[in-house]
This record gives C-alpha cells, sequence and structure tokens, in this order.
C-alpha cells in the first residue's frame, strides 16, 4: 500500500483509518501492535499466568503473616515486572489509551491542509 495514494486521491482517509483499526483488533501477536503498544508484546495467556503467580505470591504472604511467630521479618512480594509497566510506575496509573476516529480525523485533515 502506498501513502501517498491519499494525495493522489486513490486512498480514502476514510480507509486508513480502517485499515489501522483492523490491524489493532486482530487476535494473536502483532508487530504493528506491540510497536504502538508495548505491553501487547504479551499475550493474554502470558498476562493471566502472571496475575496467578501474583495472587499465589499475595496468598502465601497472608498465610505466613497470620500463621507464623516470625510476621514481622516476612516482606510482601513484588509482582512480576510486565511489558509496559516500569518499576517506577504505580498500579493506579491509568494505561494509554488509542486516538479515537475524531482525533485520528482531525490529525489527517490537518495533514492534508499543509
Amino acid at each position: 500500500m502506498d501513502l501517498l495514494d491519499v494525495w493522489r486521491g486513490r486512498l480514502s482517509l476514510r480507509r486508513i483509518h480502517i485499515l489501522i483499526q483492523s490491524l489493532l483488533k486482530k487476535p494473536g501477536r502483532s508487530a504493528f501492535l506491540a510497536a504502538v503498544d508495548e505491553s501487547a508484546s504479551w499475550s493474554v495467556g502470558d498476562h493471566l499466568a502472571a496475575r496467578v503467580v501474583d495472587a499465589a505470591e499475595v496468598a502465601n504472604y497472608l498465610f505466613l503473616k497470620a500463621n507464623s511467630e516470625e510476621s514481622a521479618n516476612v516482606e510482601l512480594p513484588k509482582s512480576v515486572p510486565r511489558p509496559g509497566r516500569h518499576e517506577a510506575d504505580s498500579s493506579d496509573t491509568a494505561s494509554p489509551t488509542f486516538a479515537d476516529g475524531d482525533e485520528l480525523s482531525a490529525f489527517f485533515t490537518h495533514m492534508n491542509t499543509l
């Protein structure tokens, strides 16, 4: 696909929007989606497995805290590092969002008027 077709009149901005949206919705791993969203480098199964590991570690921590006489020495376990999340990130920060159709349309309209 040649993006110059936009300026030649053979490719519409709506068609580009539809193609980009279809790339983002494809199941499985996608190089495009991984480039756009770093957390997409893991599959859903990988994220679920990391969540299960985190839950098991917290359950063990709570069990030891409740049943151990030396519970003051037990530290809260750290979660499994996930792609797209850095050490400094907190869990309550909002995840990045993709631009909606209106924002893309405004961007391409602006680019077309240059």
